[in-house]
């Protein structure tokens, strides 16, 4: 009665992404798109463009076949009979069409499809792009099957879960091409977006309208089913597969289906029972059985007609008067115990549906879009998703993270939670199937995937793939991108190649000193130097670090905080030059004409506070009365107008008996010196641990809506919570996403623990120097 539940866990293990050249041809495809006014007309017209298909047509050997072992699942080798590159011209044609045909096919191109094969080839990702390129090839191409496989081939390498387009490609294919090369579309479309209803119930309106064999169409709907079948919404699905038994007037087919159905919570649920119902008042039971069903009952009969008549030995031993055994229930008996066993299931998933309904309404766009899905939403899929974790059911766990990463696909959380469920379930390969998918398709222009492919890979044993998926970040996602820097020399650190990590840094920093204006450049300094220290309690290499950085970048605030917190965790006897770190505040915290913007005032004053707070630790009275002298005559004046300007604002606001009594009060002669300098105070408590707020980036990507901020860089936090943001690439700018993993997967130590992940073990910190406080070194690794 099931629907081949245990099918779907297993089959996305079964994927090989390599084998079908999946990893090279297979381009983001982000999200996908609502239906589009033409997509909507093509979707109305999917029964008419197989109207001149003819119902004996042979069905090929693919078509239907493995309901059960199939290795699909979504955003699978979609393009894996194309070689596709994107925009290039595919061998995806007839075979009688030689070089020559090709090129003539591609050759006549309008001057508005040249540029917007131009923009798309620039930027693969530009969904208008695309969308506005296939209008313009349907509206020039004609019958030009070539032109019109092109760009759909292009597309759909970007955008795999785009159903919609899917169709549009079929109906091309049926109106210009073969029944084949229909078949051969639909099956790339089920590869590509294997839980999606909509997909499986075009490919079966298809199947429907050419073929005349009835178990062809019923093997391509039980392929659907095994994977969509208990999805809430996949009535349409179930309804199509209703109305074809019903053609067939195949009447224990069309009952087998409906005790299927009423296994599970569906949207419709209540009206399938009335149907089953209705269906079961209609016909006799003999036709609504099975024929397995038919045999067990007639076992059951003969056995208890065969039963020898049981003789009762009366006390005296005399024999009693023979008994018959009852045969079995009435007809009408059996209908209702029929029908009974299948109101017990319709209840058992009427109480599971009020449990999942609050989770399925909330649940407003269960298509990919382009558009960012709303927090609300977001938050409704993690919480399902607790919940259905809490069942421990693995192949309903597997089927509602599928359809999660359907909608949320261009969320990296989703994904990485999904991977982390896997692997806590021992799913291994399964939880590498996911990974790849994320890594090569869906996300995998977001940096943060990437570094935990990396931690993931490395805990796991494979240090090379670890490597690899540095070494994408560093060269193609995100060039210069601090946070990978720092987890890449941390893993080479923790593999005992000290040297290797100290290289990293070191050609970072070549790279930066070439850029102008590189704002990564001096916290590169800062944290190779916190690195050096750490790493080997090398001190004087941690500080000369610093001085070449002092050197040869523009003035900054964390470099010079990393200098002053660097030299005052130095266990005595101090050897501070003070006149040397002075002339360094000095020349960042005064006003110069010539470099108006390398400060705002309060990191300037912040500054000053800083170095006043070190001198009153280490410095002697007449440095710090010199300091506190330039502090006070740079930054109190401002404040005082600054507090003034407010207390004229607040009494404006203030009732009359207030600025009465406001006048009349006598302000206190002993002025503290906390009330001097506001800033001067605790300027090192807790320094290091508070969390890093990385300012966004102004010419950053805009990243879907919703999306929360990734956990503190306070893990890697060293210097102070102003830093500013990392120098953005040119190629791909730099987020605060990119700063660490979402708040929901805390990168360290390692992968935390979490409700739906096993967690590996905690790499121990390396051995601190003997003068490193930990409150400022915790948490490092």
């Amino acid at each position: 009665m099931g629907d081949s539940e245990t099918v779907v866990a297993e089959a996305p293990a079964a994927v090989t992404h390599a084998a079908a050249g999946f990893g090279d041809s297979v381009s983001n495809p982000t999200q996908e798109a609502a239906p589009t006014v033409s997509e909507t007309a093509a979707e109305e017209a999917q029964t008419n463009s197989m109207e001149d298909s003819k119902q004996g047509t042979e069905a090929p050997s693919g078509l239907g076949s493995a309901a059960t072992g199939s290795s699909q699942v979504n955003g699978g080798p979609v393009a894996n009979a194309t070689g596709l590159e994107n925009g290039n011209a595919l061998a995806n044609t007839d075979g009688s069409a030689d070089e020559k045909q090709l090129a003539d096919g591609y050759a006549a191109m309008s001057a508005e499809e040249d540029r917007l094969w131009n923009i798309v080839r620039a930027n693969s990702s530009d969904f208008t792009a695309w969308t506005s390129l296939i209008e313009e090839t349907e509206k020039v191409a004609e019958d030009n099957i070539l032109k019109i496989r092109r760009v759909y081939d292009a597309f759909l390498a970007e955008f795999p879960l785009c159903y919609g387009y899917w169709k549009k490609y079929a109906d091309h294919e049926a109106r210009l091409g073969s029944v084949d090369k229909v078949v051969e579309v639909y099956e790339r479309a089920v590869q590509g977006v294997t839980y999606s209803v909509d997909m499986w119930l075009h490919y079966c309106i298809f199947a429907i309208s050419t073929y005349g064999d009835p178990d062809t169409v019923r093997r391509l709907f039980e392929r659907g089913l095994a994977y969509v079948g208990t999805d809430y919404l996949s009535f349409p699905l179930w309804d199509k597969y209703i109305e074809y038994e019903y053609m067939q007037q195949d009447w224990a087919r069309l009952a087998s289906i409906y005790t299927r159905i009423l296994e599970n919570p569906n949207q419709q649920l209540d009206r399938y029972f009335n149907s089953f119902k209705e269906l079961a008042a209609n016909r006799p039971l003999s036709e609504l059985r099975t024929a397995d069903e038919a045999a067990a009952v007639a076992g059951a009969a003969s056995e208890a007609a065969g039963q020898t008549i049981e003789e009762e030995v009366r006390p005296d031993g005399a024999e009693s008067s023979p008994k018959p055994v009852s045969a079995g229930l009435t007809e009408a008996e059996e209908l209702e115990k029929y029908i009974a066993v299948r109101e017990e299931m319709y209840k058992k998933a009427k109480e599971f549906d009020s449990k999942i309904i609050g989770f399925e309404t909330a649940i407003r766009r269960p298509y990919f879009h382009v558009r960012p899905l709303n927090v609300g939403e977001l938050e409704n899929w993690h919480n399902y998703l607790d919940f259905i974790e809490r069942e421990g059911d693995l192949s309903k766990i597997v089927k509602l993270y599928e359809r999660c990463v359907i909608a949320c696909a261009n969320y990296p959380e989703y994904w990485i939670r999904y991977i982390l469920c896997m692997e806590a379930s021992g799913s291994m390969d399964l939880a590498n199937n996911v990974l790849a998918r994320a890594t090569q398709v869906f996300v995998k222009r977001q940096p943060e995937i990437h570094l935990f492919s990396a931690r993931f890979k490395e805990q796991s044993g494979d240090i090379a793939g670890a490597r690899a998926a540095y070494q994408l970040v560093h060269t193609e996602i995100s060039p210069g991108l601090l946070e990978a820097i720092i987890r890449h020399a941390n893993m080479e650190h923790r593999l005992g190649k000290l040297e290797d990590a100290f290289s990293l840094y070191e050609q970072a920093i070549a790279i930066e000193k070439g850029k102008e204006h590189s704002q990564t450049l001096p916290m590169l300094f800062a944290q190779f130097s916190r690195f050096v220290y750490l790493a080997s309690g090398n001190a004087e290499k941690a500080r000369q670090i610093l001085v070449d950085g002092v050197e040869n970048v523009m003035m900054s605030k964390p470099l010079l905080e990393a200098l002053l917190h660097f030299e005052s965790i130095q266990p005595p006897p101090k050897r501070v030059d003070m006149n040397y770190l002075e002339s360094l505040v000095v020349k960042f915290i005064m006003p110069n004409p010539e470099s108006p913007g390398i400060a705002s005032a309060p990191e300037r004053e912040e500054l000053s506070s800083i170095f006043l707070e070190f001198l009153n630790l280490f410095g002697d009275v007449q440095s710090i009365k010199r300091c506190e002298d330039r502090h006070a005559k740079l930054f109190l004046p401002h404040r005082s107008m600054s507090e003034l300007k407010k207390r004229h604002a607040e009494d404006f606001l203030a009732s009359d008996k207030a600025k009465v009594a406001r006048s009349y009060s006598v302000p206190s002669t002993a002025q503290s010196t906390v009330g001097a300098y506001p800033n001067a105070q605790n300027q090192w408590t807790n320094y290091g641990v508070q969390p890093q707020a990385w300012p966004p980036a102004t010419q950053a990507q805009q990243w879907p809506a919703g999306y929360t901020q990734p956990a503190s860089y306070g893990a890697y936090a060293g210097y102070g919570a102003n830093y500013p943001s990392s120098q953005v690439p040119a190629s791909v700018p730099q987020n605060a996403a990119y700063g660490a993993y979402p708040a929901a997967y805390p990168v360290q130590p390692a992968v935390p623990q979490q409700s739906y992940a096993q967690p590996a073990a905690a790499v121990a910190p390396a051995q601190q120097p003997a003068a490193v406080p930990q409150a400022y070194y915790g948490n490092y690794y």
